[in-house]
């Protein structure tokens, strides 16, 4: 079964996420492991990492994703941008090496004026030179499904095949499918017909190894607006149904499947509680 969870905050200390995970009973979560707002941070301490260790130890957490900073961008034709993203992404990818965290679901970039092509190469060439310089580390980077906005990279599927080419199919690149994103992108997946072409979708351009996390949100947009208006499950125009489909497809048996939805409402313990019910428990 896929391990449902929600991104959990880090206040008060990054191993206090999982007291708040497992008074949830979340089987997995998400954490932003820094500021998400600002390009500066400082190191993860031996301390923090050993706290944060000993939590994991103690909790019915599984799996740990980090979201990377929004700030990154390793699309940009600007060259200063980029270097100073790459330069955020291969410190976040250290502070996942010290959390003993294998995967980053990172934004793949907007293009700008530069065109999809040219970002491709760019962020192809940028995960490369980061995975060069960590040889020895297993931290993957899992590039996100993105709603299409103006120029964002990853709105369509065939984007992601595109940069997979450009960076030989590199082992350590993976996806997070955003249930929003991909439905404001224009994909459907509201009937199990339909869900199943999602999944045909993503199989055929990265292959199904590689979905390594779900972003679980409905849609306060119809499909293909492209915007990016995250809702409670069932308060949307997805609906329900594909998150049952997904909870019992044992195609993503053992994957995080991270709640985003808004935390006001019925918040992340009534959006668990539905997908538990699905689930059959």
């Amino acid at each position: 079964m896929a391990l449902i969870g929600a991104h959990m905050s880090v206040a008060g200390g990054l191993d206090k996420a999982f007291e708040r995970a497992d008074a949830l009973g979340c089987e997995s979560m998400q954490i932003f492991t820094r500021s998400q707002r600002q390009w500066q941070t400082r190191p993860v301490s031996l301390q923090e990492a050993e706290a944060f260790y000993r939590a994991w130890q103690r909790s019915n957490v599984g799996p740990v994703v980090s979201h990377a900073s929004y700030l990154i961008n390793i699309a940009s034709p600007d060259a200063a941008v980029r270097a100073k993203s790459a330069a955020a992404l291969r410190e976040e990818v250290e502070r996942c090496r010290q959390l003993n965290i294998d995967d980053i679901v990172l934004h793949p970039g907007f293009a700008m004026d530069g065109g999809i092509e040219a970002a491709a190469a760019n962020i192809a060439e940028t995960l490369l030179r980061i995975f060069d310089d960590t040889q020895e580390y297993k931290t993957r980077v899992l590039l996100e499904t993105m709603a299409g906005q103006g120029s964002c990279v990853g709105g369509d599927l065939a984007h992601f095949t595109e940069i997979l080419d450009k960076a030989n199919w590199h082992p350590r690149i993976g996806l997070c499918i955003d249930t929003c994103h991909v439905f404001a992108a224009g994909y459907d997946l509201r009937s199990s017909d339909a869900y199943e072409r999602l999944v045909a979708a993503a199989d055929k351009h990265v292959g199904l190894s590689r979905v390594r996390c779900w972003h679980l949100n409905d849609s306060k947009a119809a499909k293909g607006t492209h915007l990016d208006r995250h809702a409670h499950l069932g308060e949307g125009e997805i609906g329900l149904h594909p998150f049952a489909l997904l909870m019992n497809d044992e195609r993503f048996a053992d994957i995080p499947t991270i709640l985003e939805t808004p935390k006001e409402g019925v918040g992340d313990e009534g959006n668990l509680s539905f997908l538990r019910k699905v689930r059959g428990q």
